[in-house]
């Protein structure tokens, strides 16, 4: 077994043969931007529940929250694949700190649909706006009734002259209290998965308000509870065709999905190399905690796990660049990752002791986000289901 200190977070990850030189590039280029400008204030902005709206900007400049999307519409550019997202997402998770990188990229589920699904008008608008950091876009799916079954969501939008009034509330919202808009799924037709359409939905509209929602995990950034009221909706704001909007929900959440994995796969790796590292120094019984065979299988065992997941991980990525939706695989691929995550936070917690359970420890934080990363996206139950049903049971 290699010695403690070489248990590092990048010898964790072992090599993917879809990788090059320019995925070597953005994580040298998204890790010098996150030690610099992000890690020297986690516990601050932990404590205050909220990341300053400078911050964003700067994360424009560097390129992180426009990767992906065109230069035309204010992005940082399309040479990007599924590979280099992998990259972010582990770089964000290498922080150790969910609440700064949610409410840093909650904009990869808002705006997508956006940039699909909405008009040029509505493209030309919205997305240079959120690309640069100047506003904050969510999604709204989840209601107080319900959240992984979509297609019973109660959202009501009616026709009213040339547009839309939307009654209802959504909750669980990352981002719900500082977000210009909500990318919004709502009911327009009749029940089932056909009556659902995809609206954006301006925050700062007369008839919307917002409840803040203290959490467990995730402080930095803020989640509510958002009600509507007779919300005017102008037609222009409809993203995509009416009552055809589940589809687009779907496909939203096979990205999201696969962005989770690899969130969860790398704070496991986080877990293994606090835990390695607190395990090489830390004596025991007169010797180190790392001699103590339970210990070492212990590291094992959360080894094994994070590698078997990083196989399946970038697999599957591959595959969705391939222009697949392996909606079964990519189910069990978030049940995997955060399984391992909620693994390898507890086996480092036991091999910290006290000294993980004390605030401003990478484990500490990550420990209070298991429940989230394991419910957020689809919970683990639904995710079974799901793969189950695609599989023909």
């Amino acid at each position: 077994m290699a010695k403690a200190r070489d248990i590092t977070f990048d010898r964790l990850r072992p090599p993917a043969p879809w990788m090059d030189e320019t995925h070597s590039i953005w994580r040298k280029s998204v890790r010098g931007f996150i030690d610099k400008e992000l890690v020297p204030n986690i516990e601050d902005w932990e404590t205050a529940g909220v990341i300053p709206r400078d911050v964003y900007p700067k994360a424009a400049e560097a390129g992180l929250i426009g990767m992906g999307y065109p230069e035309e519409y204010g992005g940082a550019g399309t040479d990007f694949d599924r590979f280099h997202g992998t990259v972010t997402s582990e770089e964000l998770a290498r922080m150790g700190a969910g609440g700064v990188s949610s409410a840093l990229m909650i904009h990869g589920i808002g705006l997508p649909p956006v940039m699909v699904g909405g008009s040029e008008e509505m493209k030309r608008e919205i997305a240079p706006q959120v690309l640069s950091g100047k506003k904050q876009i969510s999604l709204g799916i989840t209601e107080p009734g319900g959240g992984s079954d979509v297609a019973k969501l109660k959202t009501s939008a009616k026709p009213s002259g040339n547009g839309w009034v939307v009654n209802g509330s959504k909750t669980y919202i990352t981002g719900g209290c500082t977000s210009k808009w909500l990318t919004t799924a709502v009911r327009t037709g009749g029940e089932g998965m056909g009556g659902i359409s995809l609206m954006l939905i301006d925050l700062e509209a007369e008839g919307v308000s917002r409840t803040s929602l203290p959490k467990m995990g995730w402080w930095a950034s803020d989640t509510a509870t958002i009600h509507f009221d007779d919300v005017f909706v102008p037609p222009e704001n409809l993203i995509g065709e009416v009552d055809r909007g589940f589809v687009s929900i779907m496909a939203n959440f096979n990205g999201e999905r696969l962005g989770m994995a690899a969130q969860a796969t790398a704070y496991a790796r986080v877990c293994i190399e606090e835990a390695a590292a607190w395990a090489q120094q830390r004596e025991t019984f007169g010797k180190r905690l790392a001699d103590h065979q339970v210990i070492r299988h212990k590291i094992s065992s959360m080894c094994q796990r994070v590698w078997a997941t990083t196989a399946m991980l970038d697999q599957l990525t591959w595959r969705v660049q391939g222009g697949e939706q392996p909606v079964a695989e990519l189910a069990m691929l978030k049940v995997q990752a955060t399984e391992t995550m909620e693994f390898c936070a507890r086996e480092a917690m036991q091999i910290l002791g006290g000294a993980g359970f004390i605030r401003g420890h990478r484990v500490e934080r990550i420990y209070r986000e298991v429940r989230v990363m394991a419910i957020g996206g689809g919970s683990e139950e639904i995710m079974r289901d799901l793969a189950a049903r695609q599989l023909g049971l």
